[in-house]
């Protein structure tokens, strides 16, 4: 839901109106709404930061960072004498003193304020007698992490990104994940690893390959430091959008995380980790958005290094590119003698189900199944994201399974466990309460079947594509055959069948097949193995149709009813 805080920073609106576009509104708000936070945040230890500086003065450039990270507690610093609030005692100064203050920031701050080409705001404000009365609206909100903690923070930006994407009719789903579905992904990811988790000074590392603002990479956090104060977790993400990775590595400068684990850039064309395995991996890649624009690099990879690149099981069409996100992950899984890893991943209906025997689609389900890869799949509510309405799933890979989920695949049905939120968001009409969290990480983990929960061996999903052929005929109906004396098949009536890996091709053929075309035969040097994932078959209640007699007594009642108002009117 929007908070109040949100609502308040995004009422600076009303001082922007005419001077900006509406669409242009979050380019003065996100990035102010930073500075204020790097501010507040600096603010109990600033004169410590400045006696240091003047001490230090002659120091290395080494030497005085890492002192004035020491004096401020954080891994970043600003050594400015200024603070937001002392600028507005100055008002004839106040673009000197606020780019003077930007630039005081350490190297690894000031680049979140590049990121968003602020000077140039600072200039326009400036010029339209505007910067002194956004900056007053600013420094009255308090955002102090024991006011504001930065859980909270998170979703204010989130919120305010939202805001600025609807403006904008850009794509604010693209950005962050609801956070109700960010803690069922984590339940899910850190489930079958509880007991571990749990031992004193347990050290683990997350990715997120979409990292949007953190909001994955900090849920994880907060969830594994209440499970174990004693656990560290190194988080690890890349990010396209580059307003979205500068609220990131705010975040990240803010919690003390190595800010260098996060990279800007566009995971598919460069993989900014190339090098880095990791425990646990999360993420929510855009859905349905094509990957032309990276097709030369991705295909050149797939042609160079085969299953030792990324991209091995195949490509999936060039529409839909979150398949490619997900081979991605599973090429940074740690091997299975150093502890494994687990994947979490949000991805809509096409990928379970997308694509033939034999298309790159198919390849990858195959790949991921055959190697037992895939430990479930939970389908969720629609309505659940603030771009699209459609259905989503998670999906959970890992590759140590326990022995009780070997050569097997849960299917949690989530769809009806929501709660209807009191006022829509976007596209985001329903959202998960504690209760449908607790329902489906505990049927995740009992691993029983229920109403919602089937457990299915890997080969279900299987399935030969045979090709089946008639032959080819004269006019008198004499059969033509080729050099060989076999039958010439007939383009015209050819045919394909699937059939199910658990099932024989031969005996599947002369049950199904022979009775009706006794004349067929299965040409072997076509059939294909493909993999399927009919989710919603699994689930499917039969409802018989309602007895004819009810049909018509209701059909009788309606033409009635019908023919006396048709009366009324003619009278």
């Amino acid at each position: 839901m929007a908070s109040p805080l949100s609502d308040l920073i995004w009422s600076v609106a009303d001082l922007l109106r005419g001077d900006y576009k509406q669409s242009d509104y979050g380019k003065v708000i996100l990035p102010f709404t930073l500075i204020r936070r790097l501010d507040c945040v600096l603010e109990h230890n600033k004169a410590k930061v400045l006696a240091e500086a003047k001490e230090k003065a002659g120091e290395s450039e080494l030497v005085l960072e890492r002192a004035l990270c020491k004096a401020s507690g954080h891994s970043f610093y600003n050594t400015s004498s200024h603070t937001l609030t002392s600028m507005l005692a100055e008002p004839d100064q106040i673009k000197q003193n606020l780019l003077h203050y930007l630039n005081s920031f350490s190297p690894n701050a000031q680049d979140i304020f590049t990121r968003y080409k602020f000077s140039e705001q600072v200039d326009f404000l400036s010029a339209k007698n505007l910067l002194y009365m956004v900056l007053q609206k600013f420094t009255a909100f308090d955002l102090r992490p024991l006011v504001v903690s930065n859980a909270d923070m998170g979703s204010v930006f989130e919120e305010l990104i939202r805001k600025f994407s609807e403006l904008s009719n850009e794509t604010a789903g693209e950005h962050f994940t609801p956070r109700e579905v960010i803690r069922l992904m984590v339940n899910l990811l850190f489930c079958e690893d509880s007991e571990a988790l749990t031992k004193p000074g347990v050290i683990r590392t997350l990715y997120d390959c979409c990292a949007g603002t953190g909001g994955m990479l900090s849920v994880a956090d907060e969830h594994l430091r209440a499970m174990n104060p004693q656990a560290s977790l190194k988080v690890f993400g890349q990010e396209l959008n580059e307003e979205s990775y500068a609220i990131c590595k705010a975040d990240m400068l803010i919690k003390g995380a190595d800010v260098k684990n996060m990279i800007q850039g566009n995971t598919l064309s460069h993989d900014g980790l190339s090098d880095k395995k990791f425990d646990y991996m999360l993420t929510n890649p855009p859905f349905g958005v094509e990957w032309k624009k990276v097709q030369k690099e991705v295909e050149a990879e797939r042609e160079k290094l085969g299953f030792a690149g990324r991209f091995g099981p195949g490509l999936p069409r060039v529409s839909d590119g979150s398949l490619l996100f997900l081979m991605h992950l599973m090429s940074k899984m740690q091997p299975v003698q150093d502890g494994g890893s687990r994947i979490g991943i949000v991805l809509n209906g096409s990928p379970l189900f997308t694509g033939g025997a034999g298309s790159g689609e198919s390849e990858i389900r195959k790949y991921i199944i055959e190697n037992d890869l895939l430990e479930a799949i939970i389908a969720l509510p629609t309505d659940m994201f603030y771009n699209t309405g459609i259905a989503t799933y998670v999906w959970i890979l890992t590759n140590h399974k326990k022995t009780e989920r070997k050569g097997k695949i849960q299917l949690v049905n989530g769809i009806d466990l929501f709660q209807k939120m009191k006022k829509s968001l976007g596209s985001k009409r329903k959202e998960l309460g504690d209760e449908h969290i607790e329902t489906i990480t505990k049927t995740f983990g009992d691993f029983k079947e229920s109403e919602i929960c089937k457990i299915v061996p890997n080969i279900e999903f299987g399935y030969s594509t045979i090709t089946v052929e008639r032959p080819l005929k004269k006019e008198e109906g004499k059969v033509e055959l080729d050099k060989k004396g076999n039958p010439k098949p007939d383009a015209s009536l050819r045919d394909t069948e699937n059939v199910s890996l658990s099932d024989d091709i031969e005996e599947y053929f002369k049950r199904e097949v022979l009775p009706h075309v006794p004349d067929a035969w299965i040409d072997d040097s076509k059939t294909k193995v493909g993999y399927e994932i009919p989710f919603t078959r699994f689930f499917y209640k039969y409802v018989p149709p309602r007895p004819l007699e009810e049909i018509d007594r209701d059909l009788k009642a309606k033409t009635e009813k019908i023919m006396k108002l048709l009366g009324e009117i003619a009278k």
